[in-house]
């Protein structure tokens, strides 16, 4: 396991790279979801420092009638706790299980705003044995922060994680 997180300045391809055998020291021998996802968290925060980052889990609704997403372990202000399949961007990349990249969440019809000061977005789902299980949200205060950059490596770095 890593016992310091090594922040590097660099192009972002070079962050990314120099995080993720981190990542992979965070997550070597712990075979505990919910610590493995807070530290991927907690690590993405630390380099990149977006405005939020999170995971929201697929499980049962409150009423056992569907499935939702349920907010994970996550690093920021407060967030949503339940979003349903085809809601907002995080439910709408489950549906499609698909990465997406939302460069002004004002123009993404039907965003559910978390908070007003998140300005653009990426999700990344999660998936096993061709299931979506959880997806990957990180917003950003900052316009047309993500691109496919972004969309590359945090695809790698979900697929580290033992679901």
């Amino acid at each position: 396991m890593a016992e310091d997180l090594h922040i590097f300045k660099g192009t972002k391809e070079e962050q990314y790279r120099n995080l993720i055998p981190q990542i992979k020291g965070l997550l070597e021998g712990e075979t505990d979801l919910i610590a493995n996802l807070a530290n991927v968290c907690g690590a993405l925060k630390e380099q990149f420092n977006w405005f939020w980052i999170g995971f929201y889990l697929v499980k049962k609704s409150l009423d056992n009638t569907q499935d939702e997403l349920v907010l994970g372990p996550f690093q920021g202000p407060v967030a949503c706790t339940r979003i349903r399949k085809g809601k907002g961007v995080c439910g709408t990349s489950w549906a499609k299980a698909e990465t997406l990249i939302v460069p002004d969440v004002e123009q993404f019809p039907g965003h559910i705003a978390c908070s007003s000061l998140s300005k653009s977005e990426i999700v990344v789902p999660v998936i096993k044995n061709n299931e979506v299980v959880a997806v990957l949200d990180v917003d950003s205060s900052a316009l047309n922060e993500f691109d496919e950059t972004d969309k590359l490596y945090l695809e790698q770095i979900v697929t580290l994680i033992s679901f």
